[in-house]
């Protein structure tokens, strides 16, 4: 168990201790003859195995310098146990621990990220030596052995093709959306997914150097330096706790009673601080849940408004992290709907990394498909076939140029993209081009970010080619941008942009983990990697725009009703504080009063999770 998980069960072991010791005192008072010592008996076993360990904690944060809300609890309970108030001290314990356990509840601890980063690896490689396959640790991998990489199994270091065709999915570590080709003498890298051909690789680095374990280096790193957010509840408690005790000193001093400032303490003890923040918090986690987005740190809905500079990842986030057709280029002479439907019919049948996107286009393009008679994918030479009796080839600029030279005058220049040749009758045809699309409500959003949501500045941060995340940025209105960048290099942007204004980071592979945990807020996309959604403070299951305008809302919406809670809650027992000062209020029953004013700032808070007509605003 770790420390945290540890904390939180204490925190609800006391709260249940305090409930029973209560129930335990009343019972005894009521219903026995036994003597005071008799009857207080459970309240001691409350305060010394319940008051002392959070009286602790609390003065570890007063060596720190760390005023919280809470520090007038603490202060309430050594002052009930000196004046010998056992039950009104056990009360506080009460609301302390409650409002603690309550807060732990809709947090939820999961497991770490760096254990779900090092769990996404495999622990052995299949190392080739002569004809005989073995399992060995990675660990024991040296530089230059052969080692075989299944269909569909994460590769375990970094090396180099040497024997297979096929490909690899490396978009959780470079950014790059596409399935990338591995021929011989193509490089791989570790952590990458492969596709449905094995491979044959020679390594070329050792496992503690591969790309993946860098990445951990880095995680690592950026959750030893994790931002330090203030909360809500530690911001207004600054101003209360000063004011609450000095209004109790001066009601001791006039009055010479001591009980008086017990009674003042009791009933200023900012349970609205302490128990309705976290209500309004668990509301809007639910209320969240409900719209698909995954609330795993309850900061993010605390200072998700106040993020006044946007990062946003490229791939996946801003676009739908997949290839699609953006235009199609044909020949003179050439019928474009003939050569759409000639290709879509035989790409059905091809592996290829734009085999899908080929086929969706023919079908958003409503083209015919035609029966193939014959069909061949040569690994390096492209897609042969004969389709309706004609003969069909998808190939690279690369391969029709070096075969046939005098096409190069035929081919219209090369753009940033992806882009394939088609020869029908072996003449040139078409070209098709590809990009990562952007999302159709991206420009939208990112330009009602700063009237809307008092956005300063939005930046794009990818580990993308610059063409690309270029090409991103000008079709949704992005001027700040950063391209090629390392996880290393992405993390130091992001500290340097949160060390200058509260920052929200959107992103949704491995490369971003260590920008999402960096970042003041982070947000991940879909489920794609448990590394990701581990560092992320908040997942939108949907990986929609539209959801991340929603959680914004939440968070806003969630605040201001918290705030409305606590300062209510906070008036209200200023008044009870003058009344107790003068005498008209024990500390018992200023401990009742208090939870009569609770009830009435949770009942405000629950208000929470009840869904607004609209949560988006664009």
């Amino acid at each position: 168990m770790d420390k945290d998980s540890f904390v939180n069960r204490s925190q609800l072991i006391i709260a249940v201790l305090a409930i029973l010791s209560i129930a335990a005192h009343l019972a005894l008072r009521f219903s026995t003859d036994l003597t005071e010592h008799w009857v207080n008996l459970p309240l001691y076993l409350a305060l010394l195995l319940g008051g002392v360990p959070l009286v602790g904690q609390l003065l570890v944060k007063l060596f720190r310098r760390e005023f919280g809300s809470d520090l007038l609890a603490g202060i309430s309970i050594v002052a009930a146990v000196v004046l010998h108030e056992y039950l009104a001290g056990t009360l506080v314990v009460l609301m302390l621990s409650g409002g603690e356990a309550l807060e732990a509840y809709a947090v939820q601890n999961a497991s770490s990220v760096l254990q779900a980063l090092a769990n996404r690896m495999p622990s052995i490689a299949h190392r080739k030596i002569d004809s005989q396959v073995e399992d060995v640790a990675l660990d024991q991998l040296n530089i230059g052995d052969t080692l075989l990489v299944f269909p569909h199994e994460i590769c375990p270091i970094d090396g180099t093709v040497i024997e297979g065709h096929g490909v690899m999915d490396e978009s959780y570590l470079t950014g790059e959306p596409y399935m990338i080709s591995k021929t011989p003498g193509a490089s791989v890298l570790s952590g990458a997914i492969n596709g449905e051909s094995a491979l044959t690789i020679r390594a070329e680095k050792l496992a503690v150097d591969s790309r993946y374990a860098q990445i951990m280096r880095v995680m690592e790193g950026s959750q030893q330096h994790r931002p330090h957010i203030r909360r809500l509840g530690d911001q207004l408690g600054a101003i209360y706790t000063p004011v609450a005790v000095a209004l109790a000193v001066a009601a001791w001093i006039i009055s010479g009673d001591p009980v008086r400032f017990l009674a003042v303490l009791v009933v200023a003890t900012p349970c609205p601080l302490l128990i309705a923040i976290p209500v309004a918090i668990i509301g809007s986690i639910s209320l969240a849940a409900r719209r698909a987005i995954v609330i795993r740190n309850p900061t993010v809905l605390e200072k998700i408004t106040g993020c006044r500079t946007v990062i946003f990842d490229k791939t996946g986030t801003l676009t739908y992290g997949e290839p699609k057709l953006t235009e199609q280029v044909c020949a003179d002479g050439v019928d474009p709907e003939e050569v759409m439907s000639l290709v879509a019919s035989m790409e059905r049948y091809s592996k290829h990394p734009l085999a899908e996107a080929f086929v969706a286009a023919g079908r958003q393009q409503q083209s015919a498909i035609h029966e193939v008679t014959e069909i061949s994918e040569k690994p390096g030479q492209g897609l042969r076939g004969q389709v309706a009796g004609r003969s069909v080839r998808v190939t690279s600029r690369k391969v029709l140029v070096a075969e046939q030279p005098a096409a190069a005058s035929e081919l219209p220049p090369r753009t940033a993209g992806l882009e394939c040749v088609v020869l029908v009758d072996d003449r040139y045809a078409a070209t098709f081009r590809f990009r990562d699309a952007p999302r159709a409500e991206g420009a939208t959003f990112v330009q009602h970010l700063r009237p809307r949501h008092g956005v300063n500045r939005v930046m794009l941060l990818s580990g993308d080619r610059a063409s690309e995340v270029q090409y991103l940025a000008d079709q949704v209105g992005i001027r700040e941008v950063l391209a090629e960048k390392s996880p290393e290099e992405k993390l130091a942007i992001v500290r340097a942009e949160t060390a200058k204004a509260d920052t929200l980071f959107v992103g949704d592979g491995i490369n971003d983990a260590p920008a999402l945990m960096a970042a003041t807020v982070g947000i991940a996309f879909g489920q794609n990697s448990d590394v990701t959604t581990e560092a992320a403070g908040a997942v939108v299951m949907d990986s929609s725009l539209e959801k991340v305008d929603e959680l914004m809302h939440i968070g806003r919406r969630m605040r201001s009703i918290a705030l409305q809670s606590a300062i209510g809650g906070m008036l209200l027992s200023v008044v009870a504080m003058f009344i107790a000062a003068a005498g008209y209020l024990p500390p018992v029953a200023g401990a009742l009063t208090q939870e009569v004013i609770d009830v009435f700032a949770v009942a405000n808070a629950l208000r929470v999770a009840l869904p607004p007509r609209s949560l988006r605003d664009f």
